[in-house]
């Protein structure tokens, strides 16, 4: 028998090495239009990224090799434009040469898998505008963002491969920023508060997430250099389009094949409505395993399984393909996140009676290194407590929960059907009650009436309102809740009623349901614990309007909102700028909010930062997430690296280095940074251009000058009558003496401005370089900084002074004081030493984990 397969990436080739090996007696050809077969292509975002080092790595196998595997014969580049049923043929295209060629075959195997969506927006022909589905695709990518140093980018698309593209973007020292039109990130794939807590996540690590926003134009001149989009311009130096995939049909157009919205459709044989022809992988619409309902789930996990049962079935075998359960993994920066199964409202949509739950487990033992969480949805039958579907984020291994689930849903397994199951348990490895069947614990208490609770859903579609919260974590978290010591209730809770809305609210659930089982037995009867707790959910308790307190003001200041003294519950809250640099788009951001949420003005800050004035109490959270949306953050106090300021060195004409460009490198390296990292005190750098200290870069606790050296070439001083090197000298340091040319080097502050004003050359040529300033400081005590000996060169050598000085003041600050006191406590000299040394560097992981300075001297 001839079979013909037509694709040759994921189920094409399985299907035909399948075939193969199943019966070596078939005529097994396959047809790509690719140069490339059986490559990786869910790795391609990690060649990217530079986690797979070589492109050739993402290739599976080579034609060549593939063929003398398998014994297929292979043909690549051949794109198929028509078949025709009636005669059993196929009419391909030689991409090469454009030649047309006619293959016969008695079973014909479609799988041609799928392509980016072309999105209608003009300006794609641009350079720096990619899609990511080929290998070549992420080598174009890659070499582009190292020659072309791209620093900002643009995802189009917040699936799975447009967030393991921004992810893998920052990981090459790129900014990203992803947009979607859908309202939230894994559209279709999580439920929306799983969803915006996966968003939540990526805003804090500094992805810039824009959901709700569709993308208009790309604008450049042969490069791209911004993108608009319905929430504004966007610039950027690279955009990638990962708006979903469209199945590769288009050549089935006329063929009288079966199809729905491109995908091809098949019964659970594989079997297209024409004769003896078969489709399998990204092309191919099959069912859902739960439901039995038409599903496309183009994953490169299906594709092999259904190639795979497509040759059993080619070969003789009776089988069939049972359908997906749309299961999928993404790596984000620093979390994972798993699914399978229905979504909630999938389960609604399939009319089933829906009940589910959000738990918070730890993914190990607690104590063991490196343990973490498990954030963990049910989805299940109310009537069946049949097991529906699972989402689930976590650090660590996310997939094992979601294939235990995929397991569970698979054999129509019950809620009690994991109750008992004996899964493996060591402290490296699980917790001694595994944390899916904890979470499947919890969710049958729920439906068993054991736990009444409220969802993260419905706490965020404000369900909890008129209830009074109880605050029962270990210890007070939730600013204006009531504490409850769970240990100390023994009976009536004094001043609250045994009618009474209460929310129970811990730090993960547990305790919250601990304590609803002990008020329910002193017989209160309306109390609603609060699922995933503070961990999930951002709890607050509305203000009434009156004094706020010391600790909420402590708390709110920390997150750069300082207490406005006319009033008793309105703050300033500091937004961070790139040394006073903002775009347009921010400058809007900044003004809508003032005015949506404060007073509608806004000032700047010494320290660069802008202050939105008058933002009452209950409004700060709003705030914070409305800015953190647009990109921007907030913050900018409390003992920690402070925002970094400097001179406009590049368009001031004594300017002698970049000073935005220096700054802006400082910002990105330790206010960025160090951010996590607590001091004995708030520290503040400068940056100068030039010697005239216009920013004050030695009243701050490190500051940096640009300095141009003058390197005097003696033998060419004629010992004019007038010497225009002495004329130009604004401090008058260098001047003539015995005739010749002299420059005090003790006093040259290396200005630059001699640079080139002798008129017989004794002064053209000059070193660039960089004097830094360490303990400076304003305020009640002042203190000029001292210079270090050494005037550098190399800006990563500055870069690396700056690290040790922030390194030592941990290290060797005592809480409560500032820079300027740890250097004349230990002695300029011996710090001198240390910064010029990298004894510091050597120790940093040590010195920054360190449980140190947990409440620093700053008050502002």
């Amino acid at each position: 028998m001839k079979v013909l397969v037509v694709g040759g990436v994921a189920a094409g080739t399985k299907t035909a090495a399948k075939l193969k090996r199943a019966d070596r007696n078939m005529q097994v050809t396959l047809l790509t239009k690719s140069r490339d077969i059986s490559y990786a292509g869910c790795g391609l975002p990690y060649y990217v990224g530079g986690m797979i080092q070589e492109p050739e790595e993402l290739i599976v196998n080579t034609p060549a090799k593939y063929a003398a595997l398998t014994g297929v014969e292979v043909l690549t580049e051949k794109e198929v434009v028509s078949i025709d049923p009636q005669t059993k043929s196929v009419r391909a295209k030689d991409v090469k040469t454009g030649e047309e060629e006619v293959h016969n075959y008695d079973k014909l195997v479609i799988a041609t898998g799928a392509s980016p969506a072309v999105l209608p927006v003009k300006g794609m022909e641009l350079g720096g505008v990619f899609t990511m589905r080929t290998p070549e695709d992420a080598v174009n990518v890659r070499a582009y963002v190292e020659e072309e140093n791209v620093k900002k980018a643009v995802v189009v698309g917040a699936g799975f491969i447009g967030l393991e593209m921004a992810e893998n973007l920052q990981q090459k020292g790129v900014s990203v920023t992803v947009i979607d039109f859908a309202p939230q990130i894994l559209p279709n794939i999580l439920d929306p508060e799983m969803a915006a807590y996966g968003k939540k996540h990526l805003l804090k690590k500094g992805i810039k997430v824009i959901t709700g926003t569709k993308a208009e134009e790309i604008s450049g001149d042969k490069k791209v250099s911004s993108i608009k989009t319905s929430a504004g311009v966007l610039s950027c130096g690279l955009v990638i389009m990962a708006a979903g995939i469209r199945p590769n049909t288009g050549f089935l157009e006329n063929s009288g094949i079966e199809m729905n919205r491109g995908t091809i459709l098949v019964d659970r044989t594989m079997k297209t409505s024409l004769t003896d022809v078969y489709a399998a992988g990204d092309c191919v619409q099959v069912v859902s395993r739960i439901t039995g309902k038409a599903q496309w789930s183009p994953m490169g996990s299906s594709a092999n399984l259904e190639g795979r049962t497509l040759a059993q079935i080619l070969a003789g075998e009776q089988k069939e393909y049972p359908g997906v359960l749309g299961t999928g993994v993404v790596k984000l920066p620093g979390l994972n996140c798993g699914r399978t199964g229905l979504t909630e409202a999938q389960a609604i949509d399939a009319g089933y009676q829906v009940e589910t739950v959000l738990a918070v487990t730890d993914d190990k033992a607690h104590y063991y290194p490196d343990s973490a969480f498990f954030a963990t949805k049910l989805i299940a039958d109310k009537e069946s407590h049949k097991l529906l579907g699972l989402q689930v984020f976590g650090p660590g291994a996310v997939d094992k929960m979601v294939d235990i689930a995929v397991m569970g849903i698979n054999m129509g397994a019950r809620l009690e059907d994991f109750e008992n199951a004996d899964f493996a348990y060591a402290p490296p490895f699980s917790t001694a009650i595994h944390p899916l069947v904890q979470a499947v614990y919890v969710l049958m208490n729920k439906l068993n009436g054991d736990m009444v609770s409220m969802t993260p859903a419905e706490y965020a579609e404000g369900k909890a309102e008129g209830f009074r919260i109880l605050d029962v974590a270990p210890v007070p978290t939730i600013p204006g809740a009531e504490y409850i010591d769970l240990a100390s209730v023994k009976g009536e809770l004094p001043g609250i009623g045994r009618e009474e809305k209460l929310l129970l609210v811990c730090a993960k659930g547990k305790r919250g349901y601990f304590l609803q089982n002990r008020l329910r037995f002193y017989g209160y009867t309306n109390t609603i614990v609060l699922e995933g707790a503070t961990f999930f959910n951002d709890v607050k308790v509305k203000n009434d309007g009156g004094q706020v307190s010391r600790e909420e003001e402590t708390r709110v200041k920390a997150l750069g909102f300082l207490k406005d003294k006319r009033t008793p519950d309105k703050f300033n809250g500091r937004v961070i700028t790139r040394n006073g640099k903002i775009t347009a788009e921010e400058a809007k951001a900044i003004a809508q909010a003032a005015e949506q949420f404060g007073s509608g003005e806004v000032t700047m800050t010494s320290r660069l930062t802008m202050e939105i004035q008058g933002v009452p109490f209950e409004n700060i959270e709003p705030l914070r997430e409305y800015l953190s949306e647009a990109g921007l953050e907030m913050g900018g106090t409390g003992s920690k690296v402070r925002p970094v300021v400097s001179c406009k060195g590049t368009t001031c004409q004594y300017g002698l280095i970049d000073t935005f460009e220096l700054s802006e490198e400082i910002h990105e390296r330790f206010f960025h940074g160090y951010a996590s990292v607590k001091l004995p005190h708030k520290f503040k750098i400068a940056v100068g251009g030039c010697p005239n200290n216009c920013v004050k870069p030695d009243l701050n606790d490190l500051g940096i000058i640009g300095q141009r050296v003058p390197q005097l070439d003696p033998e060419k001083c004629r010992g004019c009558k007038v010497c225009q090197v002495e004329k130009n000298c604004p401090i008058k340091v260098a001047g003539l003496k015995e005739g010749r040319l002299v420059i005090d080097e003790n006093e040259c502050n290396h200005c630059g401005r001699c640079m080139g004003k002798c008129p017989f050359g004794a002064l053209e040529n000059y070193v660039n370089g960089y004097r830094i300033y360490i303990g400076g400081r304003w305020g009640k005590k002042v203190a000029r900084g001292r210079y270090l000996d050494k005037v550098f060169t190399d800006k990563e050598e500055v870069l690396a002074i700056v690290e040790k000085a922030i390194l030592l003041f941990r290290e060797q600050g005592i809480t409560g004081e500032r820079f300027a006191d740890t250097v004349e406590r230990i002695g300029f000299e011996q710090v001198q030493k240390q910064l010029l040394a990298d004894d510091l560097l050597e120790r940093k992981q040590e010195n920054i984990s360190a449980q140190k300075h947990m409440k620093g001297g700053a008050t502002c």
